[in-house]
């Protein structure tokens, strides 16, 4: 029941496949007449050499032998271009298929819930968009065409043959179910083969993409040599799920070839056999078989061996179309399309819960009037940066609402509520790119004069220029060229540049040095006044200077107020906090 399923699947995965193709319905039309083309002209040079040998050789006539070699030229160099159009084509197809798959899946991607990329392996993700995606390209430059084309090759082979004797067709016909139980065996075990080899490419990827990002960790801690072992095991996997193909490949092509052999052995046997005794064979068929022979053995070997590329284009189908099916988006149904917020914020009674049944927080409700800057204090898990996901929709919340200027978020459109809220994160992540895309993130409507002035405004330009080429200074990937407080100042300047209505921060600085943290305190001064902020603050001096300060532990607000009336409240948490945290900050 189970293979019937998968079977019913592979149709589908089919169907969805050729889908891609209608853009380029005349390139398919090409490559379907090459693949007629090709059969017909492949049976057509042993007949003409039949002609030649039966009609002129064994009468001796020059003319008329000669007049069928350059006929056979002739269409031996038809075949040839034939061969050329559909190479050509069928892989210009599948790449153009690839190119069309890609860019929905990526497109995809890009629209994901953020819980969708917290349970996911970015290595996995990895695989699907490149390597996978290269396997289904096979399906058509090495797959699906060219078995359609050894098919029919075949069965137009296979007519001229018992068209010219039926008795020595029979002898061939009587070797190849040999071949065929050998192709539905090696098809079946290496189906299974290559799933295999893609969940170790998977991990493979997976394993390198995350030891390479994490490379400082490891070395820091010493990790080298446990890595290493690691590594081994999960190579050595990955070698062994090449070498199950390996083995089954060298077990069926040498079974093809000797079948081939055999077939021609028994037809030059029997052949010579009936030409000595009755002369119901000619010299020309005799010639003629022994070419139709490989010509139909070839194609169910190649059909064995394309039907590898088919396999794992199907499997890397499947995956992808399994990523594609994932309905993991924002629930983005909001009309209304808001081009500026006053800022007025209002969290009331708010559950959400990352995973089902573990409860982040419990009953949340605080306001946020216009203008005011209100800072969000509490110990590490508490559920800080998830009311700033949260308020910015990268997660839905299971209960309750959020509103800005009075209306729920889920009423306005995910591009205009984002927008309008900047957000300057703690674990700052820039682009392998210069500072100026970076800070633009390649939106036209941004010049380099207004990033320069945005900067002079916070007060680092004078940074940026000390920089090689300034702000078309390239910061490598994830910013390595720059220490953690200039990759904040560079996040700082590109949430200024958009203009929020809406400011939310995560101003961490306890690894950056006294001058960096001295810019991000101007900076955080510049560009939270006359907007709505946010901030999960980390210095007394921005929790001083808040209209609010937010005290969360374990999912819940425990207190609310400004710094001086939390410090009046005797044995209060957010007192217990400054004592044990701030004062010593204070005094200094």
């Amino acid at each position: 029941m189970a293979d019937t399923n998968e079977k019913k699947f592979d149709v589908n995965l089919f169907a969805r496949l050729f889908k891609h193709i209608k853009p380029y319905r005349w390139v398919f039309a090409v490559v379907l007449f090459s693949v007629l083309a090709i059969a017909v002209l492949g049976a057509l040079t042993p007949d003409l050499l039949q002609r030649a040998i039966d009609e002129n050789l064994t009468t001796k006539d020059s003319k008329g032998f000669f007049y069928y070699i350059i006929l056979m030229i002739f269409l031996l160099i038809l075949e040839f271009v034939f061969q050329l159009v559909f190479t050509y084509y069928s892989g210009w197809l599948g790449q153009h298929v690839v190119k069309d798959v890609r860019l929905k899946l990526f497109n995809h991607l890009l629209r994901f819930k953020m819980k969708y990329y917290d349970n996911s392996s970015v290595g996995v993700l990895i695989t699907r968009s490149v390597t996978d995606m290269e396997r289904i390209a096979d399906i058509f430059g090495q797959g699906l065409f060219t078995i359609f084309r050894d098919l029919l090759t075949m069965i137009v082979i296979s007519g001229f043959m018992f068209y010219k004797s039926w008795k020595l067709s029979l002898i061939v016909f009587a070797v190849l179910p040999l071949v065929m139980y050998a192709s539905r065996l090696f098809q079946k075990y290496m189906k299974i083969a290559f799933e295999d080899v893609r969940n170790e490419v998977s991990n493979l990827n997976s394993f390198v993409q995350e030891r390479l990002t994490g490379m400082k960790i490891l070395q820091l801690f010493v990790r080298e040599d446990i890595e290493s072992k690691k590594f081994r095991e999960i190579n050595e996997r990955h070698k062994k799920a090449w070498l199950k193909t390996i083995w089954y490949n060298s077990i069926f092509f040498p079974i093809a070839e000797l079948s081939s052999s055999i077939a021609i052995g028994l037809v030059v046997w029997y052949g010579g056999l009936t030409m000595v005794l009755s002369d119901a064979a000619t010299q020309g068929v005799m010639f003629a078989f022994i070419m139709y022979i490989p010509k139909l053995f070839r194609p169910l070997r190649q059909i064995a061996d394309n039907f590898n590329a088919l396999q794992m284009g199907m499997v890397a189908a499947n995956r992808v179309f399994n990523i594609l099916d994932t309905n993991s988006q924002i629930d983005d149904k909001g009309t209304k399309e808001i081009t500026h917020f006053k800022g007025d914020i209002v969290f009331e009674d708010i559950y959400f819960s990352y995973v089902e049944d573990e409860t982040v927080l419990k009953g949340i409700s605080f306001s946020v009037e216009s203008g005011q800057t209100v800072a969000i204090v509490g110990a590490t898990g508490a559920g800080k940066s998830t009311i700033i996901n949260l308020l910015s929709r990268f997660y839905e919340i299971d209960k309750g609402v959020i509103t800005v200027d009075g209306i729920d978020v889920k009423d306005v459109t995910l591009s205009s509520l984002r927008n309008q809220i900047a957000v300057v994160l703690q674990d700052v992540f820039l682009f392998a790119d210069t500072i100026l895309s970076n800070i633009t993130l390649n939106k036209a409507h941004i010049t380099e004069a207004e990033v320069q002035q945005a900067a002079k405004d916070i007060g680092i330009h004078d940074f940026i220029m000390s920089l090689p080429d300034g702000y078309h200074y390239n910061v490598k990937e994830r910013g390595a060229m720059l220490s953690s407080g200039q990759r904040q100042l560079i996040s700082f300047l590109r949430a200024y540049v958009t203009n929020p209505s809406i400011l939310v921060l995560d101003e961490a600085t306890s690894s950056v040095d006294s001058y960096s943290e001295q810019l991000i305190q101007n900076a955080t001064d510049k560009i939270t006044t006359g907007r709505t902020s946010i901030v999960i603050a980390h210095r007394l001096a921005t929790i001083k200077k808040a209209d609010k300060i937010i005290v969360m532990d374990s999912g819940e607000i425990v207190e609310q107020g400004t710094h001086q009336e939390l410090l009046k409240k005797e044995n209060g948490y957010y007192r217990n906090l400054y004592e044990v945290q701030f004062l010593k900050e204070d005094v200094a």
